[in-house]
């Protein structure tokens, strides 16, 4: 399949290549016309998750032999439920759990597949040295990327976290991470200063040798870890055809709480491909920049900064809104020049045939610290259901939707196990959290009866491994150091 970049139609690579790469020569990122994938999304609803997941898989990178074998691979019993993402009823509507995986956040789902995707890759083109997965995280991507592609033949990871910016239990599910392949490091900085310190690690490293070494990366810039997210919107439009709240080619709407911009385009690859999606209701934290944008189409980055209960959503700078912008004009040189008033002035405004657009898509709504702990606690003490903060963002959106519904269902997607961010949620059901958050979890256990996973529950007496802190303009210089070894 054909892929090109963003910002250029001259910069073209098939699917492998654009998994290998992971972003495009000229900074942008790869994409495909969705519109000339042949594909039978009824087909799809009848299989269970794993072959589903390689049939979308197979349409979106159809360059891999054996798809279906790579999953199989993936997620085989590596996944606390069968179904990989089940769908749970709460109240008024559905929570889809994504954090049911080996490290308890949506992350798992797509990046158990990615470094198949790249061992595959690798053989197919007959690579012999190692490829580099550069990784920035506001919380969960690296410690899923770490446990994906700890130790896998052919690669070396390197993951960078903002430093004070993550939970306790998210820093040491990074900082205890073993592995002959593996660095992680914090920036003094926020997310988004690491992840402009990754983009600007591959546009350094370009032209420069590295010794037969690649770059690639694991965020959702990469086509490779975008694609495996499509497979839960048609799992949770599949579970509810088989209970009978759907039938087949009903509207579904889907609230997606979303920092990086990913987890919601990947329900927008979902609707191109067929499946009958509804509203995406983009759901931000008090750092709501792409609420604004998608109500106004003013993208503007020049706003105060906030770290909050939902650090995975602490982010200013959504990198893979690129890739919705170029679907909604398919004019490249127009997204480059977004992108690059983005970069020069930190702003940028879309026409009006753009947002329109935009809006008949997607809506958006925002949500603070207080109200998410509110929500918590609420939806705890109404439905006996415990969330992590950045599920209850997206539920405490949904609720101004809800009436605009109907009677069409909707769907919350869930972010992480509550354990990942105890002591939020141990104060939204009432009480005040210590300092020591393995206390806090026993606390929360014993007042929800929710088991902690075992993941998590292990961390306590696991050996730190690394304490690497670097300043945000030291990023190229650690990465070459590495590099070196």
């Amino acid at each position: 399949m054909d892929y090109q970049s963003t910002r250029s139609s001259a910069l073209r690579a098939d699917s492998v290549t654009a998994v290998l790469e992971g972003i495009a020569p000229d900074g942008g990122l790869y994409i495909t016309d969705t519109a000339k994938i042949d594909f039978d999304w009824k087909a799809a609803l009848s299989c269970c998750s794993r072959d589903m997941s390689a049939m979308i898989l197979h349409a979106l990178l159809p360059d891999f032999p054996d798809m279906r074998a790579l999953v199989e691979k993936a997620y085989l019993n590596k996944f606390e439920t069968e179904d990989l993402t089940p769908l749970v009823k709460v109240g008024d509507r559905y929570v889809l759990e994504l954090f049911r995986g080996p490290t308890s956040a949506f992350k798992d789902v797509a990046l158990s597949v990615l470094p198949q995707l790249v061992t595959a890759g690798r053989a197919l083109r007959g690579a012999k040295d190692d490829v580099v997965i550069l990784t920035a995280t506001s919380g969960d991507t690296g410690k899923a990327a770490l446990e994906g592609f700890h130790d896998v033949a052919g690669t070396r990871i390197v993951v960078f976290y903002p430093y004070k910016g993550v939970s306790r239990v998210q820093e040491l599910q990074m900082s205890t991470q073993k592995g002959g392949n593996v660095k992680v490091c914090a920036v003094r900085g926020n997310f988004d200063d690491a992840q402009t310190g990754v983009k600007n690690v591959f546009s350094a490293c370009r032209d420069r040798d590295l010794g037969g070494k690649s770059l690639s990366s694991a965020n959702s810039i990469n086509i490779g870890r975008l694609a495996p997210q499509v497979m839960y919107y048609f799992k949770a439009y599949a579970d509810l055809v088989s209970e009978g709240r759907i039938k087949t080619g009903d509207t579904v709407h889907y609230v997606v709480p979303t920092g990086n911009f990913g987890d919601i385009l990947a329900g927008w690859f979902a609707k191109l491909l067929g499946l009958p999606v509804g509203t995406l209701v983009c759901a931000s934290n008090q750092n709501n920049v792409l609420t604004d944008f998608i109500n106004t189409g003013v993208y503007d980055k020049r706003r105060e900064f906030y770290k909050t209960n939902s650090p995975s959503m602490d982010i200013l700078v959504s990198s893979n809104l690129e890739r919705l912008l170029y679907l909604l004009c398919k004019d490249e040189s127009y997204v480059a020049g977004l992108m690059q008033k983005l970069s020069s002035e930190g702003w940028y405004e879309i026409s009006n045939e753009m947002l329109i657009k935009l809006r008949s898509g997607f809506a958006a709504g925002c949500c603070d610290d207080e109200s998410s702990i509110r929500t918590i606690g609420k939806v705890f003490h109404d439905h006996a259901y415990l969330m992590d903060p950045h599920t209850a963002v997206a539920w405490n959106v949904c609720d101004s939707f809800m009436e605009s519904f109907g009677a069409e269902p909707a769907v919350v997607l869930s972010t992480a196990s509550p354990y990942k961010f105890p002591a939020a949620c141990l104060r939204a059901l009432g009480e005040h959290s210590e300092n020591d958050e393995f206390a806090v979890m026993r606390r929360l256990n014993e007042i929800s009866g929710v088991p902690v996973p075992r993941n998590l529950a292990g961390l306590e007496s696991a050996e730190v491994l690394h304490t690497d802190v670097i300043g945000k303009e030291d990023m190229l210089g650690y990465v070459l150091g590495y590099l070196a070894e």
